[in-house]
């Protein structure tokens, strides 16, 4: 079994290494940290996430409607606890007219991914983690729906090998997954680990930056220089 199978890339001492992107399974805790990242969108960002502009208050109703029990909901977070990333892994029972699996659920999966946050490999990684999750959760067909527009969840979806139909200017695609196996419950574990200890410590930090600033005397240091 091949280490790097498993664990997330780490930061090296190569100039052009990308930072580690740790994904974590979000839960109704995080319900306001996700309608704060998909208020921050712009409107161009909100037409590729949901293939139509959605207002602030159909956003509020989009996320006050998530069911942590029935689907997943997966995120990134910056250094300062922040909401950069979020996949929406919805499943749903097979249609009739669904040739593409003979498995009484299928699953579709959304991205969506901060201004200042791309380029990173966020995107690929909340969908890496969208997909080994149906993988043990016994979905072999996984769905992604956006506009043609969107090249870089099109860039995705090619890069994971899913098969893109285009029509109307939108674009479907699906990924035909492999059984799990003992490898692909074993890096899912560990990275939900990992990236839990990491949301633990930044989430500490935050909580402690905020106690100092209200300390005594503390918020006036920088204006007594």
């Amino acid at each position: 079994m091949n280490p790097a199978d498993i664990f997330p890339t780490s930061f090296n001492s190569h100039s052009h290494a990308k930072p580690t992107v740790y994904v974590k399974e979000l839960s109704e805790k995080d319900r306001h940290r996700i309608l704060r990242h998909f208020l921050a969108l712009e409107e161009s960002d909100r037409l590729l996430r949901f293939g139509t502009y959605l207002p602030d208050a159909m956003i509020e109703k989009y996320v006050e409607g998530l069911d942590f029990s029935r689907d997943k909901v997966f995120g990134v977070m910056s250094h300062h606890f922040r909401l950069v990333g979020v996949g929406h892994l919805a499943f749903a029972p097979r249609s009739e007219k669904d040739e593409a699996t003979d498995k009484d659920t299928v699953a579709e999966f959304g991205v969506s991914v901060s201004k200042d946050a791309r380029g990173k490999g966020v995107g690929a990684k909340l969908f890496e983690r969208g997909a080994i999750h149906c993988r043990n959760a016994d979905v072999d067909t996984l769905y992604m729906h956006c506009l043609s527009s969107n090249q870089t969840m099109i860039h995705i979806a090619k890069k994971a090998g899913m098969e893109i139909h285009r029509e109307y200017g939108e674009a479907d695609a699906y990924l035909k997954l492999l059984p799990a196996d003992a490898v692909s419950v074993l890096k899912e574990a560990v990275q939900e680990q990992v990236a839990a200890i990491d949301y633990t410590i930044k989430a500490n930090a935050r909580a402690a930056a905020k106690w100092l600033r209200h300390l005594p005397g503390v918020s006036d240091i920088g204006k007594n220089k």
